[in-house]
Parts: C-alpha cells; sequence; structure tokens
C-alpha cells in the first residue's frame, strides 16, 4: 500500500479493534490503553510524521530480502521461545498458582483499591511502573536532543494570516473542537482521579490530555497553541513528575519503610496506600502528558521551520 493516510487509518482501525477483543476478554484496563494509546496518540503523532515526509510513499529501488531474512529469523526464534510457555487459560499456569491468587485475595485487604489493576501496577510492582514512566521521560529528552530546532519567531501578520486560512479551511472542525476539547480534558481528569475505583490511571490520563492538546495545536494552529502552551513548562512538568514519583520511594525509605512502601506515609497502612498511589499516579499523569506534548511540538517544529524555508525562497528574487 502506497498511501500512508490509508496506512494510519488502518493503524488507528485495528487499535479500536484489538480494544474491543480485550474488553470481551474483561481486560478493560488493557483495552482503555490500548483505544487511548493505538487509536488515539499515535495516529495523531503518525498523522504529523505524514504531514512532514508526505502521504504517498516513495518506491524502493532495491528488494528488501535481507530485512525479509531477519524478520522472518526473529520470528521463528520468537514462536521457539513461546513452545515451553504455558498454554493460554490453563489452570496449572505458574502465575495462576502463586501470583493471581494473591492479588484476587489479598489486594483488598492490604491495599484497599477496588480496581485490583492499580494495585498492582501502581503498589506491589510499583517499581516496574517507576521504570517504565523513566524510559518515557528518557524517550521525551531524546527526541529533544534529536528534533529541537531553533524556531524563528513569527511576525503577527504571518500568524494572523495563517490562522485566517486555517480558519476558513476548517471552520466546522473548529468550532465543534471548541466545545468537545474542554470535555475531553474533563474526562482526562476523571480518568485520572477515577483510577483507583474503576479502569483508568495516570497513562491513560496523561495520553488523553495530551490527545487533546495535540488536536488544539493541530486545527488551531502551532503559533496559536504556543501562545497557550508554555513548551518550558511542559518540559519542566515532564521532570516533576518523574521527581514526584521517585520521591514516593524515597520518602518511604526515609520512613522506615521499603522502597515504595505506601504503609509508612501514614498512620493508617490502607490510608498511606491511597497516598502513595495518588501521588505517583499524578505523576505518571504529568511524565505522560508532557513528553507525548514535546514529541508533538518537536515533530511538528520540523515541519514548520521546512515550511518557513520555502517561504523564503520563494520571496527571493530569482
Amino acid at each position: 500500500m502506497k498511501d500512508l493516510f490509508a496506512v494510519v487509518m488502518l493503524l488507528g482501525i485495528y487499535g479500536l479493534i484489538s480494544a474491543s477483543f480485550f474488553i470481551v476478554m474483561d481486560a478493560v484496563d488493557v483495552a482503555f490503553t490500548e483505544a487511548a494509546v493505538g487509536a488515539g496518540i499515535s495516529t495523531l503523532l503518525m498523522l504529523v510524521v505524514i504531514a512532514m515526509t508526505g502521504r504517498k510513499e516513495k518506491a524502493n529501488r532495491h528488494k528488501p530480502i535481507s530485512a525479509l531474512f531477519i524478520v522472518l529469523v526473529t520470528g521463528g526464534l520468537l514462536i521457539y521461545g513461546t513452545l515451553d510457555m504455558p498454554h493460554i487459560g490453563a489452570a496449572d499456569a505458574p502465575i495462576h498458582k502463586y501470583v493471581a491468587p494473591r492479588y484476587i485475595n489479598d489486594s483488598m485487604a492490604e491495599i484497599g483499591v477496588p480496581n485490583i489493576v492499580t494495585s498492582v501496577l501502581a503498589s506491589y510492582r510499583a517499581f516496574d511502573t517507576f521504570g517504565e514512566v523513566v524510559v518515557i521521560f528518557t524517550a521525551g529528552i531524546g527526541v529533544l536532543t534529536l528534533l529541537s530546532v531553533a524556531r524563528r519567531k513569527e511576525s503577527e501578520e504571518e500568524i494572523s494570516s495563517i490562522n485566517d486560512s486555517m480558519h476558513e479551511q476548517h471552520l466546522v472542525i473548529r468550532i465543534v473542537a471548541k466545545m468537545l476539547i474542554p470535555f475531553i480534558f474533563l474526562f482526562a481528569l476523571y480518568v485520572q482521579f477515577h483510577g483507583d475505583f474503576g479502569p483508568g490511571g495516570g497513562f491513560q490520563a496523561g495520553v488523553i490530555f495530551a490527545a487533546a492538546t495535540i488536536l488544539y495545536a493541530m486545527l488551531f494552529g502551532l503559533s496559536t497553541a504556543r501562545k497557550v502552551i508554555n513548551q518550558t513548562f511542559i518540559q519542566l512538568i515532564a521532570a516533576i513528575g518523574v521527581l514526584l514519583y521517585g520521591s514516593v520511594g524515597i520518602v518511604s525509605l526515609m520512613s522506615g519503610g521499603n522502597f515504595f512502601d505506601y504503609n509508612v506515609l501514614a498512620s493508617d497502612p490502607i490510608a498511606g496506600q491511597h497516598l502513595g498511589i495518588l501521588l505517583i499516579e499524578w505523576g505518571v499523569g504529568c511524565t505522560v502528558a508532557s513528553v507525548m506534548i514535546i514529541i508533538f511540538f518537536n515533530f511538528a517544529g520540523r515541519q514548520e521551520l521546512h515550511q518557513q524555508k520555502e517561504r523564503v525562497q520563494n520571496q527571493e528574487p530569482s
């Protein structure tokens, strides 16, 4: 398929179908994440990349035989590695004998959170989740290092002309977006603070918040978005999210407990668990949302720089 836009749309549809499968399997939290990431933020970011590279795929001058060989060998090794794994849903699998019964039977008494997924990710395996947040933050730093460009300050005439042209082209979409974006932000906050009691949490909320911000920038223009969103502040929030998460573990150690042992954060262990989960989920949401916005602005900034160079070249006398 040579049309990259069609590929991106099919990828988004695949994400929604995958989310539907997870819902059928009663994995609502996983479905939520797949819908937010696979069909949401990933689709928006790929549309930005298409705006940079072009909609049509360039013809290959060579046959990718070596790449196909590497993919086949890697796929074969991965399939071979799964032969010793228990069958899906097998009752005698180790996870169903030791780990899963502990989480199912004891999480409510030990953590006090109705959503077992949140108990596992934010308390029992908080250190693993902290590593994931650090990876996301590192990805944001990598994007800043590779794609950050010095942006030329635009005049008010250029900004107004760009905004007027966009207003004429996307009038209906912009009006609908003005009504929907505030509710998307409100829904992100609901997902953030309701993750203890139902599907959701910091990761899903951060992605939804970033998707609403990116939608605003795509419809109203980067120049308008930069007036509302300070990029330096967004970078600071990304770092604060990681520091907030790690600080909870440090405070736990200084209070006499283990790293990310929330029981020592309050006189009541259950209250300490709720406080610790609330703080780290907030850190996850801040970092995820900030990094997604950073990635978008840097990708879009490259396209903006290319357009500025073209305008300068067109204005030069031949």
